[in-house]
């Protein structure tokens, strides 16, 4: 217990909210639907998203900095220990927001190294929005995140673990979409997860 405590918040029982689970089913499907034959998730995690594809018979590997994750290969996303087009999904979920925006370009052209197809990042987005969601009887149900015109972005303060989010001051989503392309990776789509809209998932493809 101890051990966990050290890696809060990933062990703590208040980590894994219904919003968090809708976000994890979202990880795994995106990666699936691109039938990779092998995966690099760099974040460990709590090693949720990991454990189901290993037991659906993918081939993944996981990375993280911190060897007490228990990732299978102990290593930065800043220097990825692996030769380039090693994996055909390179999946970053959650994590590269907890290195100084600096650093931001330098691990996603790291990522778009030793991807050999595609990846899958999710980063935390604070941006102002509506949660509509209409569900009638035989009508297919209606979701939609409807921006909210008049809200002020704030500043953003390091709180030890986040060093920026989308829709901070000077961290708007077309900064961040605009560093992901210069990294030579393609977006091919980005959303919030509806159910956890602090989760902003981009699909990207090299090209």
């Amino acid at each position: 217990m101890k051990s966990h405590q050290k890696l809060y918040p990933y062990f703590d029982i208040s980590y894994d909210t219904k919003g968090r689970f809708c976000s994890y089913w979202h990880q795994i499907n995106e990666v699936i639907f691109l039938q990779p034959k092998n995966i690099l998730e760099i974040g460990a995690g709590n090693g949720f998203v990991s454990n189901y594809l290993k037991i659906r018979k993918f081939n993944l590997i996981t990375l993280d900095i911190n060897e007490e994750l228990k990732p299978d290969i102990t290593g930065s996303v800043l220097r990825i220990p692996f030769i380039d087009k090693s994996f055909d999904v390179v999946a970053c979920y959650e994590v590269l927001e907890h290195l100084p925006y600096g650093e931001f370009s330098k691990a996603l052209k790291e990522m778009y190294r030793v991807s050999r197809k595609h990846a899958v990042l999710s980063l935390p987005d604070v941006t102002t929005v509506y949660r509509v969601n209409i569900e009638l009887s035989r009508i297919k149900p209606i979701k939609r995140l409807i921006p909210f015109p008049f809200a002020r972005p704030k500043h953003h303060e390091f709180d030890g673990e986040h060093y920026f989010e989308i829709g901070k001051i000077g961290y708007p989503l077309k900064k961040i979409e605009s560093d992901i392309e210069k990294s030579g990776f393609k977006i091919v789509t980005t959303y919030r997860i509806f159910e956890f809209i602090y989760h902003r998932v981009f699909i990207l493809e090299k090209i």
